[in-house]
């Protein structure tokens, strides 16, 4: 069996990385090509270019940038086409990957899997219609988005987010980083995210020194944001810890704070799987905001409001983005955590906490998929 994939950046590698291992543990034959990350190259992928190529987002951010995805656009879906795996499978990234899709459907019958559904609840509900001239089959990550890929007819199955099979620090792994306040900072896991939201967090984090003069700061990285995040950091106010990107002790920080300052994204939910409070707070380029903000259906863009229903975590997004009420809403959940711990705990439940590991279940579903019975026993 030949799998092709492509992921365009960190999260993404996680995913096809947890999928290659289960679908591994399903067919003793299965080879990979395409373009992954560490992990995935770490299963077997020999990526084909660098993944980090792809990691942009944002429409005012891919503008500058056009010319070389477009030809790497093209370069995937040649080789797709020239070398006919038995599937395609897109991670996530879709206006890289979904271009490659339809490339191929347009020239060829290789089954088209896209892994991550795109955000169709929150902006560009057409989205899902024109997937499905040339998406087979979608895998999603949230428990609410199958009717919606269904009813643009395609097959979709729900196979759980990743973040409920991540190890979770222990109490007393937690306890043994010392007492007092403990605030995290996550300004972001892309280049742009951190130029963007550092100065505004640093803000943030004068203004809760001053209310809390022996509070801890620590900001966890990515190894591709670690460089800035430590020159960033150097012209606040403010003493802060930065985590290199291989700390060990980097879910125990995640476990022992006592509230999380947190770019919108998929960290929210690390932090619900920890139970740690959060505030959330983002902003785009000037050009990606004036359009999204017109296209938005949802009034809130963190996951854990979204998946629990409610709108338990407060969030500061475009030009309500700025450090007085962020620092005003952090204190108000330091004074009253419990908050939120009945929304996070219900997001991690919905998301498919103690059942199959997600890996496994997506593997399982591309097989059903294409209808092809795994030859290894479970």
């Amino acid at each position: 069996m030949r799998v092709f994939l492509i992921a365009g950046e960190a999260s993404g590698d996680k995913l096809g990385a947890a999928l290659m291992a289960g679908l591994k543990a399903l067919r003793d034959d299965v080879t990979f090509d395409g373009v992954g990350g560490p992990l995935m190259q770490a299963q077997g992928l020999q990526s084909r270019f660098p993944m980090d190529e792809l990691s942009v987002m944002g429409l005012a951010e891919i503008l500058p940038k056009y010319r070389a995805l477009k030809a790497r656009i093209r370069q995937m879906a040649d080789a797709v086409l020239a070398t006919q795996p038995d599937v395609l499978i897109t991670i996530d990234s879709p206006d890289f990957c979904l271009r490659v899709a339809r490339l191929v459907k347009a020239a060829g019958k290789t089954p088209t899997v896209h892994y991550v559904a795109p955000t169709v609840w929150a902006w560009r509900p057409k989205r899902a219609e024109k997937m499905s001239g040339f998406i087979d089959h979608v895998l999603a990550l949230f428990p609410f988005e199958p009717p919606l890929m269904e009813t643009a007819g395609m097959r979709c199955d729900f196979v759980g987010h990743p973040v409920v099979a991540e190890p979770v620090a222990s109490d007393a792994e937690a306890a043994a980083l010392g007492d007092g306040t403990v605030i995290l900072v996550l300004p972001g896991s892309r280049r742009g995210e951190v130029i963007r939201l550092a100065d505004r967090f640093g803000d943030v984090v004068a203004k809760m020194a001053a209310e809390i003069p022996d509070a801890r700061f620590v900001i966890p990285t990515t190894q591709n944001v670690h460089g800035l995040v430590q020159d960033k950091v150097s012209h606040w106010k403010t003493p802060v810890t930065v985590l290199s990107p291989a700390d060990a002790q980097k879910a125990a920080w995640f476990k022992r704070a006592d509230v999380a300052l947190a770019a919108s994204g998929t960290v929210s939910l690390e932090l619900a799987a920890s139970n740690t409070p959060m505030v959330i707070a983002y902003d785009m380029a000037w050009l990606s905001r004036q359009i999204i903000s017109r296209m938005l259906m949802v009034d809130t863009v963190t996951l854990v409001n979204l998946v629990s229903e409610t709108r338990a975590v407060p969030e500061f997004i475009g030009d309500k983005c700025q450090p007085a009420p962020i620092a005003e809403a952090m204190l108000a959940v330091l004074k009253n955590p419990n908050a939120q711990r009945e929304a996070m705990a219900l997001t991690m439940e919905r998301l498919g906490q103690g059942g199959q590991p997600p890996g496994l279940r997506a593997a399982h579903a591309v097989l059903a998929g294409l209808e092809k019975a795994p030859v290894k026993d479970q």
